[in-house]
Parts: structure tokens; C-alpha cells; sequence
């Protein structure tokens, strides 16, 4: 089932492939659906890579805010408007793409200091529950796997709404945050400021901006 799956034009070749996704996602539990009319959204979904973006941002010397993406991920979801507890989320990252347009601080980020892509090539986050948490949002809890620990977190989703292109494909749009304490995960590398305090923040922000198209096109 994918959604997500970014194709071969990415900056860096792809290290997590479809085969490693054998893990099957935990079905959501959800206590019912808030409209009705997402019930016309029940399938399979892919990504249009060219309007999502699975990115990061985070405090830099407490002045800054450095942001960043990672280009190359597998990943699928499958959606269930009628009943949201059968819907399944899982992408797996590869930590070597990072990309936060400085390539000497892309360089750093993928070193031991912080990701060790070249130790742990992959990041993953696997859904275990979702409920709804307001008009059009979604409370999504998963398990996030970074540096081989895993902790869990909450996702807030939003719907953002559905259309058919002229194509005659069906476009649907998510927009998702959480935040996480990179130290939780084994990321502690620092350094301190002259005026007190530290160079990267330990609160990472996570961001999901999503817009997929479904499997087959509208008939």
C-alpha cells in the first residue's frame, strides 16, 4: 500500500526499498467517524512527490531556526473512511538523505555526532492507534525507531480536503506535527554558548505535509 514512495530523482540513492517493510502496521482504534463523507476516501494512496515534504526544524544557537527534509523514504498507507480503526501507517527513512540545504551541516548531521547514518541507515515510524481528536483531526500515536531505540509519539493529522485534477485523479492532502526530545532517542551531541545555553535545541519538530493521489485513477 503506498503513499508515500519517492521515486529515483532524489539527491541521493534510495537505501530503504519496499522489501523492507515487512512489518505490519497495528490497525488504528478510532471510535467512529466525524463526516460521513469521508467514507469516499477508503483505499490505497500514493505520494505526488512534488507537493510533500516529511521534514524537520529545530532551535540553533537560540536565535535560529534551521529546517530541513529527508528526500528518500518508503512508505504506505491505507485508509479506511468507513471504519478508521482498519486504516495502517508505516515509512521507513533513510538517514543518509537528510537534507537541510547546507551540505557541510547535511555532512554533520548524518555523522555519529548525531543520525550515524553509515551505523543506522534507516529511521522508522510504525502506527499503533489513532483517534479523532476535532473537526477534520486526527490523534495518531506510532512508534518512532531512531539509532535502534524506540520510543512512542503522538502525531496531530489534519485533513485537508480531497479534489479530482483534471487528469481524473483523486488528490487528498494531510498535514501532520509532533514534537520529540532528540535526547529521548540517543541524539545528545552539543555545544555550549558563551552566553549560556545550547547550540542545538533538544526539541525537534517533526512535520508531515502530505498530498497523495489514489492508486486508480477516477472512473
Amino acid at each position: 500500500m503506498n503513499l508515500f514512495n519517492r521515486g529515483a530523482s532524489l539527491r541521493r540513492s534510495a537505501s530503504a526499498t519496499s522489501s523492507q517493510l515487512t512489518a505490519e502496521p497495528e490497525a488504528f482504534a478510532a471510535s467512529g467517524l466525524q463526516d460521513p463523507s469521508l467514507a469516499a476516501l477508503t483505499g490505497e494512496w500514493m505520494i505526488d512527490p512534488a507537493h510533500s515534504r516529511i521534514g524537520f526544524s529545530v532551535r540553533h544557537a537560540m536565535v535560529t531556526t534551521v529546517r530541513g527534509a529527508f528526500t528518500e523514504y518508503q512508505s504506505r498507507l491505507y485508509f479506511d473512511g468507513r471504519n478508521p480503526a482498519r486504516s495502517k501507517a508505516e515509512i521507513v527513512l533513510s538517514t543518509g538523505s537528510v537534507d537541510t540545504g547546507v551540505e557541510q551541516r547535511d555532512a554533520h548531521l548524518v555523522g555519529r555526532d548525531f543520525l550515524d547514518a553509515a551505523a543506522y541507515p534507516r529511521m522508522r515510524f510504525v502506527s499503533t492507534a489513532v483517534e479523532l481528536a476535532g473537526t477534520d483531526v486526527y490523534r495518531m500515536t506510532g512508534d518512532l525507531t531512531i539509532r535502534n531505540a524506540t520510543r512512542p509519539v503522538v502525531l496531530e493529522l489534519t485533513y485537508i480536503g480531497r479534489v479530482t485534477d483534471p487528469f481524473g485523479y483523486e488528490r487528498v492532502g494531510f498535514d501532520g506535527t509532533t514534537t520529540i526530545n532528540r535526547s529521548e532517542w540517543g541524539l545528545t551531541y552539543n555545544a555550549r554558548l558563551a552566553e549560556g545555553g545550547a547550540m542545538v535545541s533538544e526539541k525537534v519538530r517533526l512535520q508531515f505535509d502530505i498530498a497523495a493521489i489514489r492508486s486508480t485513477p477516477v472512473g
